[in-house]
């Protein structure tokens, strides 16, 4: 349940003669006057209202104020890249620049760019500093981390307005993970580990959108198949992940098979979101009359009731009518097998599936509130 506002506060200024969320909004009015965020931006108000009303700790106080202003500099920031895809790249920082990893990520970069992709990193060394380096500064985005010891950003990003620090690891992790519309995990240390199973416990849980997430490592490389031999052995052989599970993630051992499961992913899907009960999936084509027949019958374990329905956009999504022209698949999800929701999008995406083109635009990002 989402967190309410104290009603004893608000109960304790009106007995005083204040009506105290009239008075607030009379002020949201004034710097940004006819918002429909106005009553968001309300309760963060009576929020921050509520914590000085119990004034707890210096501490708390002082984490939440740090946090917000991490989080406004970081919207204000990124508002400028709205639009423009990117792909979040992991991997270790101390990978040498001999080593044929380090020249797979430059080349990845190189190759992202040249699809129009930006590169997100932790804008450090290693694989972080040589997919940059392969990206240009155009297309690049550096999220790095102040640490109590000595830290400097790359010198793609360093100095530049690409380039964002921050205070605490999980405002930076949200960024990473909310900004990315997929995520390319190289070799790394316990950082690249933490972030992977984060990210595939962030879109198994629903908590974050479906998007490509590719393990990158070098011919003959055994990283990240050992990983997957010991998920495999110990987590699905035990029914702690479902089978399908393993379907939200790809192995591959070259930067073209990389960029292609990332082209390949969207050259049919664009976005999905919630829509009340409905999982609506935004598509450039629409499906022809019989891959949707065999959806109903292939795919009937991802709804809970009725069938899966295509239409044209009806107005529906007032606030995100900058994808009107796109062709929409809605169902009543199970919220459940994102795994087998990754199989109907790799199913979606299949050329010989499509009807008719709705497309007229590039690609664009998918809308940041749907991060959960």
């Amino acid at each position: 349940m989402p967190y309410q506002p104290n009603d004893l506060l608000i109960r304790h200024f009106q007995e005083n003669g204040v009506d105290l969320t009239t008075k607030i909004e009379e002020q949201l009015n004034l710097v940004c006057p006819n918002s429909p965020n106005i009553p968001i931006y309300r309760d963060m108000m009576l929020t921050v209202l509520c914590m000085a009303q119990e004034d707890h700790s210096r501490w708390n106080a002082k984490i939440t104020l740090q946090a917000l202003r991490e989080l406004e500099h970081a919207f204000h920031v990124l508002e400028k890249f709205k639009g423009r895809r990117k792909v979040t790249v992991f991997g270790s920082a101390r990978t040498p620049i001999e080593h044929p990893l380090y020249a797979m990520a430059r080349e990845l970069g190189e190759k992202l760019a040249e699809s129009n992709l930006m590169v997100i990193t932790g804008a450090g060394g290693g694989i972080m500093a040589a997919a940059h380096e392969g990206a240009g500064r155009d297309h690049s985005l550096g999220f790095n981390i102040t640490l109590p010891f000595e830290q400097h950003a790359n010198p793609t990003v360093g100095g530049t307005d690409n380039l964002l620090p921050f205070h605490f690891f999980f405002t930076r992790k949200l960024f990473f993970v909310k900004e990315a519309d997929a995520l390319v995990l190289c070799p790394g240390g316990f950082g690249t580990l933490d972030e992977a199973l984060e990210v595939l416990t962030l879109i198994q849980t629903g908590k974050s959108p479906l998007v490509p997430v590719v393990l990158l490592d070098a011919p003959g490389g055994r990283f990240w198949e050992g990983a997957l031999d010991f998920i495999r052995s110990q987590l699905e052989a035990n029914r702690y992940i479902l089978p399908t599970d393993l379907k939200l993630v790809s192995l591959v051992y070259s930067v073209e098979e990389a960029v292609a499961q990332i082209n390949q992913f969207y050259s049919n899907f664009h976005s999905s979101r919630w829509l009340k009960r409905q999982f609506v999936i935004r598509m450039h084509h629409s499906l022809n009359e019989q891959a949707l027949a065999h959806m109903q019958t292939a795919f009937a374990d991802l709804c809970l009731s009725d069938q899966f329905h295509q239409h044209a956009y009806a107005g529906e999504e007032h606030d995100e009518i900058q994808f009107s022209h796109l062709t929409r698949l809605a169902f009543a999800f199970n919220a459940r097998d994102h795994g087998r929701l990754r199989e109907l999008v790799d199913y979606i995406n299949l050329p010989e599936n499509w009807g008719a083109t709705q497309a007229t635009t590039p690609q664009r990002q998918r809308e940041p509130s749907k991060v959960s």
